[in-house]
């Protein structure tokens, strides 16, 4: 009887969610299975990627978000940017301006101060705008896809920047643009990336996909500036457990073996 009810539950439940799949599935967004280098429990940050990441936040989308959580100097991280304390100092005397308390004015800004806020009230500041949208429900609402395809937060960014299909439409006087990554389809933001619009110093292809996957990578940084630590504490763990089993196993087999024997002998 248990065992008839728990296969009738567990139909309902499948025609159910196959239900609503099939009513909402002209709805729902779509989000790339790009492959990223830190993706996987041996994977890395790519540093290449993550400065031009960086120049494309900069120079677009810095004009109204903010990453107020990131430290500027943890730009010169090994696992991060890699940039040195002086190109650190440098770029955020050159882009960044912070109000200074003790002197009851401006000034430029230093490794030790953090990223500006967003400039706009509706601008959401993307320091943990990946990290969000990486956890374990992944962008479908499963963790299938984020433990089996490493979709989560930097796909999704991905692909919402390169989701503009062009189409827009005016409510209430507000305009909104068609985007196939966005939930619902439509989006208030503008189309900030139009290919070619950040000149890359390593000469690499700046199309709107390639400059959408570095500044996602960026800010997949941003949000798991220790993911590479994580990832090596992990590996250690694993590791040590491991060998610990062995050892383990040998010695109850060694500390069992006399009393089998006897039992054999017996």
């Amino acid at each position: 009887m248990l065992k008839k009810t728990g296969i009738a539950a567990l139909a309902a439940l499948t025609l159910s969610s196959g239900g609503a799949f099939a009513a909402g599935a002209s709805d729902w967004a779509y989000t790339k299975d790009y492959q990223f280098s830190f993706e996987g429990p041996f994977g890395a940050f790519d540093q290449a990627q993550l400065q031009r990441g960086l120049q494309v936040y900069t120079e677009i989308c810095a004009s109204c978000h903010g990453l107020q959580y990131v430290p500027l100097r943890t730009l010169s991280s090994d696992t991060g940017p890699g940039f040195t304390m002086d190109e650190v100092r440098a770029y955020a005397e050159q882009n960044y301006e912070v109000f200074d308390e003790e002197l009851d004015d401006w000034r430029a800004a230093t490794p030790t101060d953090h990223f500006p806020g967003s400039n706009l009230e509706n601008a959401p500041d993307l320091s943990l705008m990946a990290k969000g949208r990486a956890g374990f429900h992944g962008p479908y609402g499963t963790g299938i896809n984020q433990l089996v395809k490493g979709m989560g937060g930097a796909e999704y960014i991905a692909s919402l920047l390169n989701g503009y299909t062009g189409e827009t439409k005016e409510e209430a006087g507000t305009t909104f643009y068609e985007n196939t990554a966005y939930p619902g389809r439509w989006i208030a933001m503008a189309p900030p990336l139009y290919g070619e619009d950040v000149d890359y110093a390593d000469g690499h292809a700046n199309t709107v996909e390639e400059q959408s996957k570095d500044v996602a990578a960026f800010l997949m940084w941003s949000a798991e500036p220790s993911m590479m630590d994580r990832k090596q504490a992990g590996l250690t763990g694993v590791l040590f457990l491991t060998v610990l089993s062995v050892l383990l196993y040998l010695t109850n087999k060694r500390i069992w073996a006399p009393i089998k024997k006897g039992n054999k002998t017996s």
